[in-house]
């Protein structure tokens, strides 16, 4: 039974060009990629894990829990490919969506809002004027944002539109795959749409590098960067989480990156002053319900079906489900 509900960049990049890996099971826009078994390389991160934290501190379950009680309202300015599934996924969790993207109505709907979510994935004049005003209306209120850089390095208009939210904006988490993020970081990029380039995949072999890479753009930042792909990584200035949950399957699903932004922003805003954690918990979340969607589907069922049953695993999660299933580490 589902639980109870109330309704300026880094100094350095880290030598990723050379990686072999699998392209991010989080896609907008959802393409399929080679799958890496963390099983080729075990242990290899293993000198970074800290010794004086295990999942039984239940901070994924205190997390969790706090969003059911909570029920957070968040506004989200998504792009259109995949707005039903965020406001479905959010519905899921616990939370409550609201989608508003005209310049004349952001700033009056963010103010009732608890959080903001924000997507650019289809962007266009009117939207782009809509996410400043609503940021900036979030920021005054001491609201967490949340940047989607979907996309970004693919064009002009997406990379100048995440630098320009980055600079004017204060940022609670940034989170994108790992192709976004060095973009983020370095102005320029070889982002391929919306997935993870294939010479950018986070691997065990350079997790370390990456682990580095994403504590000094969160510290440069002042935020929290979450790296989403075959292995994730959630990271500030000080502490990383590295997660590996999910499926490779979750890659062939149009959206499965936003909905996990809306998932984020809503952890975020019911979990106050512990945003690395509750960013963690969202990104873990996510790839355990990839993992139990994927385990009801039947002979027949294809990536229609899997996307609500994602969706589902996600409302009838519980803390102790999603503790016992977890694949997290703290660096």
């Amino acid at each position: 039974m589902p639980a109870e509900r109330r309704r300026n960049p880094v100094s350095t990049t880290p030598d990723l060009d050379n990686a072999n890996g699998g392209i991010s099971r989080y896609a907008c826009c959802g393409a399929g990629g080679e799958w890496r078994d963390e099983r080729q390389s075990e242990g290899a991160a293993f000198f970074l894990a800290d010794p004086g934290w295990k999942k039984e501190d239940h901070m994924l379950k205190e997390c969790f829990e706090n969003v059911q009680k909570a029920s957070p309202l968040v506004h989200n300015i998504t792009n259109y490919v995949t707005v039903n599934d965020v406001a479905n996924v959010l519905l899921a969790c616990g939370g409550s969506p609201i989608m508003s993207d005209e310049p004349e109505d952001v700033e009056d709907i963010t103010s009732i809002c608890g959080g903001l979510n924000i997507n650019i994935g289809t962007l266009n004049r009117r939207s782009i004027e809509a996410m400043f005003l609503a940021g900036i209306r979030s920021n005054l209120l001491n609201h967490p944002v949340l940047l989607d850089p979907v996309g970004t390095g693919a064009s002009r208009l997406r990379t100048e539109t995440a630098d320009r939210l980055v600079e004017k904006l204060r940022l609670a988490v940034i989170r994108g795959n790992i192709s976004e993020i060095k973009t983020i970081a370095n102005g320029s990029g070889s982002t391929r749409g919306v997935d993870a380039n294939v010479a950018d995949a986070v691997t065990e072999e350079n997790l370390p590098a990456a682990v580095t890479f994403a504590k000094e753009l969160a510290k440069r930042l002042k935020t929290v960067i979450a790296i989403t792909g075959a292995i994730d990584i959630v990271a500030d200035g000080e502490t990383a989480y590295v997660i590996r949950n999910g499926r490779p399957e979750m890659g062939r699903i149009t959206g499965t990156g936003c909905q996990l932004s809306g998932l984020c922003t809503a952890y975020v805003v019911a979990n106050p002053g512990n945003v690395l954690e509750a960013a963690a918990t969202a990104v873990t979340l996510m790839g355990v319900a990839g993992e139990i969607g994927w385990e009801h589907m039947q002979p027949g069922d294809g990536n229609s079906t899997y996307r609500n049953r994602i969706i589902d695993a996600i409302y009838n999660m519980d803390g102790e489900t999603l503790e016992a299933r977890a694949k997290i580490e703290r660096i």
